[in-house]
């Protein structure tokens, strides 16, 4: 049961995310942010992970602090449901093009957070959502899940294809990385810990 349920309130968001890693690709999302629930919804399927997200943020002044938060739950609750790793591939990488948009992606359970983000958006917003704040979302995912996370953007023109190829291509790493090596018996790692 690799599952995990975290709950986060601020005088400026709450916020309720649960994850089941070895689910279906079902979702319920609900952060406020239409463009983010589309995104929400993506990963899942992509990643074949079942996910709920209810969130309300200040969105009155702007998205920032929704979207740090997203990313802080988000990674804490991924970190639960990986439990204490024992078993998993580790690494996972995808390549996924979208369209005209090619996104190269690449990552580590580590447990050492880090993300290495080598794209600049094509357009600085998606209808009114600043494109930068992608950044922080996984940012602050890398953080809580204790992930190294490369993004590399290698062709884009669409910014819409851009991030849906993002959250797409981290769905399918993220699957490949969690996924049980039948041959891995303990920690995936020579120091015994992750």
């Amino acid at each position: 049961m690799r599952r995990g349920t975290v709950e986060r309130a601020t005088k400026e968001t709450r916020i309720r995310v649960s994850l089941d890693l070895d689910g279906t690709g079902e979702s319920k999302i609900s952060t406020g942010i239409g463009f983010m629930d589309h995104m929400l919804t993506l990963f899942a399927k992509h990643g074949k992970m079942d996910l709920e997200v209810a969130c309300s943020g200040d969105l009155e002044v702007d998205a920032h602090h929704t979207m740090e938060d997203l990313g802080l739950v988000m990674g804490e609750c991924l970190e639960k449901a990986l439990g204490d790793k024992k078993g998993i591939n580790r690494y996972g990488s995808f390549l996924l093009p979208m369209d005209e948009s090619l996104v190269l992606i690449a990552l580590d359970f580590s447990g050492r957070p880090f993300l290495a983000w080598d794209l600049v958006p094509p357009a600085p917003y998606i209808k009114d959502l600043d494109t930068e704040l992608f950044r922080e979302f996984f940012r602050a995912l890398c953080v809580k899940s204790g992930l190294n996370l490369h993004v590399k953007l290698l062709a884009g023109g669409e910014v819409h294809h851009v991030f849906e190829a993002v959250f797409k291509g981290v769905a399918h790493a993220v699957r490949i990385a969690a996924e049980s090596d039948p041959r891995e018996t303990g920690i995936p790692s020579t120091k015994g810990v992750l």
